[in-house]
């Protein structure tokens, strides 16, 4: 087919696509073209219309695939055809088609119990990374901050006397989260082991050889530990912050101040929580009401 491999070459050298992306973006674009008919028979690129790509997409979901894996397809063709116009083919027949629309996802989040399990019940260790470890939880679950931003903290980010954290967000905004003082007289019992250790080293939470946690550890202490009391698939630092979110929303917490707390730039990215709790609310409506 004209044009097709070099647009491959183009993904593969140019762009550095891994093996498997280039992969998937030869099989899309080979499976809309043999929808368009066999090879003596189907038309030339600048030939397809825009009705054949909308026939293409309702046949896809005909066959049962998935809203998501759609758009991907058709992002694949979007692709090809935006290379095609820079080698001088003006029609593009994917202008102006928009996929199908996908359901987000609600939010995974830990239950109360599991959560309460965990950090009430479960034992850490008492030597520092079992300590560190544990704190990180508490952390975590107790202001709802994102995994970057806990990496980043430094010890005089934690205002112990004004009862408030410091937290350097996207885009190098900054906030203030609450620090309850359950959560405070534990960051001090940890910051005693801590100083211990490491004098000198600023970084709040700190690896077993005291240099700044990284991304990959942090995930797998979460990890770790919430496999303990919960069999969600996705156990990383975003579930507790929304487990954090989920929490304070299902106890009756303003939408705003959770906004503010999590440091969303929208109110509309802080609503995602209310449909988890309206789940929730269904599920006990079906469990209680005599007639559900």
């Amino acid at each position: 087919m004209r044009f097709f491999n070099d647009y491959i070459d183009y993904l593969r050298f140019q762009k550095r696509y891994s093996e498997h992306t280039v992969n998937a973006y030869r099989n899309d674009i080979l499976q809309f073209a043999a929808f368009l008919g066999d090879e003596d028979h189907r038309p030339g690129w600048e030939e397809v219309t825009d009705r054949q790509v909308r026939a293409w997409m309702i046949a896809l979901m005909d066959e049962g695939i998935s809203p998501r894996s759609v758009n991907r397809k058709l992002s694949s063709l979007k692709s090809f055809y935006r290379y095609l116009q820079r080698k001088g083919v003006k029609a593009d027949p994917t202008a102006g088609i928009s996929g199908p629309k996908t359901g987000k996802p609600l939010p995974a989040f830990v239950r109360e119990n599991e959560i309460n399990e965990l950090l009430d019940t479960w034992e850490f260790g008492d030597d520092f990374e079992g300590q560190r470890n544990k704190m990180i939880i508490e952390m975590l679950y107790g202001t709802g901050m994102r995994r970057a931003e806990l990496i980043g903290l430094r010890e005089e980010d934690v205002r112990f006397g004004e009862r408030i954290i410091r937290v350097t967000g996207k885009r190098n905004k900054q906030r203030q989260i609450p620090l309850l003082p359950e959560l405070a007289e534990k960051l001090e019992a940890y910051l005693e082991v801590k100083r211990e250790m490491f004098p000198g080293v600023t970084w709040l939470f700190v690896t077993s050889k005291g240099k700044q946690m990284y991304p990959r550890l942090l995930y797998r202490v979460v990890h770790k530990y919430l496999g303990l009391v919960t069999s969600l698939t996705k156990k990383s630092p975003h579930v507790l912050r929304h487990t954090f979110a989920t929490h304070l929303l299902n106890r009756g917490a303003d939408l705003n101040a959770i906004k503010e707390i999590l440091g969303h730039a929208n109110l509309s990215a802080t609503q995602i929580y209310t449909h988890s709790t309206f789940e929730k609310l269904k599920r006990v409506y079906k469990q209680a009401h005599p007639r559900a």
